[in-house]
């Protein structure tokens, strides 16, 4: 299982939201490559990278900083937020990217989804953000009458590299993750499936390395590492420790 420690920019510096409403910010730091750098010392094998203005304008808008992440960590690096051409769907894994995240465009343009997964194949992955059950778009501001199962199944035959599935709900609020729903999701198709939303502490880690749990192929990390109630460190050995 991979944990995936999250920088999510907000004009350039980093933030944590809750339930994805941009006036419910958190700066935890005004240097987004130094955070990704102390992530990859720590011994984390990804970054997860999230451009929030980009999510609402439907286009890069934190592009220097992301930039800058690249060039501060060898580890890979995954980015969702805006990402709607295939431009800069390109424009991305030439920059050095490893994988694009499409949300809103898995939504409302699938055939671009598709058309992207087989130009380059393992570096597409689907973010699915869903409140209610309902998948929700546009930087999580509409949500649409589309299930999460029914988005998933779109792509089952398409190539994508993993699904983020991400619970709105929770997400910034540590109330802990929504295992039981991301397993289900998990079992429903054959693609990855990374659990994000609400991470709250190493009672998370512990509960998906458990048998039943291990479909759940990663888990996003975010406010719980910022506000020291996830140890890396503790997390990361057990981790290991359980492989």
């Amino acid at each position: 299982m991979i944990v995936y420690p999250a920088i999510d920019l907000k004009q350039g510096e980093v933030v944590r939201l809750k339930q994805g409403d941009m006036d419910q910010a958190t700066v935890y730091g005004s240097d987004p490559a130094k955070v990704a750098k102390g992530f990859e010392e720590t011994g984390f094998a990804w970054v997860h990278v999230v451009d929030l203005d980009g999510a609402f304008a439907g286009q890069a808008m934190n592009l220097s900083a992301v930039e800058a992440v690249l060039d501060a960590v060898s580890i890979p690096v995954q980015l969702g937020g805006g990402i709607r051409t295939m431009d800069a769907v390109e424009g991305w894994l030439t920059r050095g990217i490893s994988r694009v995240i499409l949300g809103t465009a898995a939504v409302r343009d699938p055939d671009f989804v598709r058309r992207a997964a087989k130009e380059f194949p393992g570096k597409v992955a689907v973010g699915i953000d869903a409140r209610g059950g309902k998948v929700a778009v546009e930087g999580w501001a509409e949500v649409s009458e589309l299930t999460a199962l029914d988005l998933a199944k779109r792509f089952e035959d398409a190539g994508i590299a993993a699904i983020i599935y991400t619970d709105i709900g929770r997400d910034g609020l540590l109330k802990g993750l929504d295992i039981d729903g991301t397993r289900a999701l998990a079992e429903a198709v054959s693609i990855p499936v990374i659990a994000s939303g609400g991470l709250a502490g190493i009672a998370d880690i512990e509960a998906l390395l458990r048998p039943e749990n291990r479909i759940i192929s990663g888990t996003i990390a975010g406010r719980a590492l910022y506000d020291g109630r996830l140890d890396a460190k503790a997390a990361l050995s057990l981790i290991r420790e359980t492989a």
